[in-house]
């Protein structure tokens, strides 16, 4: 964990590893989905889930686990768990799925808002050289961002099986292209 004096944030020794939080609406689907994939393709992080509305408690839906499972990966046995201040207060990086968990950050946690941006945003725009990864996030502006219909991953719920594939391609294709960058 860096060491920057931000409000709401540790003032400990500088870690190497990243804290990431994966947030989504329930997470039910979409922050698990990219969990998931993030642990495979970026070994090492401190990384947990969470909703912004969740009832707290719940397992994954047969079909999020056949959309893991349609990725080649194992669905982890997970429980949905509302975001708590002290993960996000901590985290270095807060991925959300979509614009209203952005703006639920902006509204909810304001002292990580320039931690917090959606993946579709990172995956694009996200620097991948040798400066400090707090450096490469601040650069990005994100508290004060415009956000984009476009940074939106669709929530699957209620959709059939097909769609929740659909979803976790989509979030594949976006970790992909984030998981280089994902370094201290």
């Amino acid at each position: 964990m860096t060491s920057n004096n931000e409000p709401g944030r540790s003032n400990a020794e500088p870690s190497a590893t990243l804290r990431v939080v994966s947030l989504c609406t329930g997470n039910a689907a979409r922050s698990v989905m990219a969990g998931v994939l993030l642990a495979e393709h970026v070994p090492g992080l401190d990384l947990t889930t969470s909703g912004t509305h969740v009832i707290e408690g719940m397992p994954i839906s047969w079909r999020t686990r056949d959309a893991i499972r349609s990725l080649g990966l194992e669905p982890p046995p997970h429980r949905s768990r509302q975001a708590t201040n002290e993960e996000l207060d901590e985290a270095d990086l807060i991925i959300a799925a979509a614009r209203d968990h952005v703006q639920w950050m902006r509204r909810v946690h304001p002292r990580a808002a320039a931690r917090t941006a959606t993946l579709k945003r990172l995956a694009r725009d996200l620097a991948d050289d040798d400066r400090p990864f707090a450096e490469r996030v601040a650069d990005l502006g994100l508290a004060d961002v415009t956000l984009e219909a476009w940074e939106d991953v669709i929530d699957p719920a209620g959709g059939d099986v097909d769609v929740f594939v659909e979803t976790a391609a989509e979030i594949a294709e976006n970790i992909h292209a984030l998981a280089p960058r994902l370094r201290a």
